[in-house]
């Protein structure tokens, strides 16, 4: 639904939609630098030198490009596309990626053939779906057998949000509206639509038609300082992990 524009409508009764959403430029899009480099290993430890084959590797959901503009320094060789639905976002990306494209998940599926990719990064962006059972249909759809996906989103069980449910106070990460933060700690509201555990993502994407390979943790930039040190030692623990960081292959 498009946002009223009517200089007379209360704040509050003005309707805006995910898309809408999305498009504004106020709205985050970037990811964490070191989750994004951890990622970034993990992938060009899977595909192997360029030297061997030159893989196509797409990030879905790239956002402003700050993730594949990460990971291009260790995937040297291999071609990195970045797709995204919000032209904002993609105006953004194309300042730091050779190649941005727009692409759905939904709405008639990604611009690409089938079995046409080796690896697809899939960074913080399945918590944003309404629909994600179709999304990974259409990634393994366009992943080559035995194409790597490289999936990371927050952890509802992160090592905090364990405290604060105890305290009744709203786990970081989750959110009840697009208008304001209610109930939980934090300022920027990001659209997060579901939220996933360890456990939970691993049975998802494996239902999805892949064999997860490995899981870890990863820090999550926005835990305040003083809490950085535990945060980064919840990494050895993926479930009570920040960030949960999953590898797996199209079976």
């Amino acid at each position: 639904m498009p946002t009223t524009t009517s200089t007379d409508t209360p704040n509050h009764v003005r309707r805006k939609g995910l898309r809408d959403f999305y498009e504004d430029p106020s709205v985050p899009v970037a990811s964490g630098t070191p989750r994004s480099l951890a990622q970034a290993r993990m992938l060009a430890e899977a595909l192997g030198p360029a030297t061997r084959h030159t893989s196509t590797v797409l990030d879905i959901g790239c956002g402003d490009g700050t993730a594949a503009a990460t990971a291009a320094p260790l995937l040297t060789g291999h071609r990195i596309i970045g797709v995204d639905w919000s032209q904002d976002a993609l105006r953004r990306a194309r300042t730091r990626v050779p190649y941005a494209i727009r692409g759905e998940l939904a709405d008639g599926g990604l611009p690409f053939r089938s079995e046409s990719a080796d690896a697809v990064l899939f960074s913080e962006v399945i918590e944003h779906l309404v629909d994600p059972d179709s999304a990974l249909d259409e990634i393994h759809r366009v992943l080559r057998p035995g194409g790597h996906l490289m999936l990371s989103t927050p952890n509802l069980a992160a090592w905090y949000n364990r405290a604060l449910l105890l305290a009744g106070v709203q786990p970081v990460f989750s959110e009840v509206s697009l208008r304001g933060i209610h109930g939980r700690p934090g300022t920027e509201v990001v659209g997060h639509l579901r939220l996933y555990t360890a456990r939970a993502l691993r049975e998802f994407v494996a239902a999805s038609g892949f064999e997860v390979v490995r899981l870890r943790g990863a820090p999550f930039h926005g835990v305040p300082r003083p809490l950085r040190p535990l945060d980064r030692l919840a990494c050895a623990a993926p479930s009570a992990a920040s960030i949960l960081l999953l590898h797996a292959r199209r079976t």
